[in-house]
């Protein structure tokens, strides 16, 4: 795939454990705008750099390459579609038969939703 060379960004990041300083065209993007970022680059094509949140390793990369903001996806429908298949009779009693059950107020809801997390993660 042919990329324009107008469609192309000069792009410095120099990388520091979970910190980054991030420059496009010579300018310095302000520290909390992006939190994260993933470089690619396949043969014929120039790199790309798309920009997102989360925490990388030391990494520092120079050169052009086509910039990318990327969207974070809406956690609401796939979760609302995990909860659906949630039974209610089956959530109470795992919620009520774990160890770490407690006796205070809320103890039951804190449970339920350690539960749910764990199903979530496959536990």
């Amino acid at each position: 795939m042919d990329h324009v060379e107008e469609n192309l960004h000069s792009v410095r990041i120099t990388a520091r454990g979970p910190k980054a300083a991030i420059e496009l065209n010579g300018q310095r993007v302000d520290p909390g705008a992006f939190k994260g970022y993933a470089i690619g680059h396949h043969e014929g094509e120039s790199p790309q750099v798309v920009l997102y949140p989360g925490d990388y390793a030391e990494t520092v990369f120079e050169g052009l390459a086509r910039v990318c903001v990327a969207d974070i996806p809406d956690p609401g429908p796939p979760a609302a579609v995990f909860l659906e298949a949630i039974d209610a009779g089956e959530l109470e009693r795992a919620a009520l038969a774990r160890p770490d059950l407690g006796t205070g107020p809320r103890s039951l809801t804190e449970a339920m939703l350690t539960q749910l997390q764990e199903w979530a993660r496959g536990l």
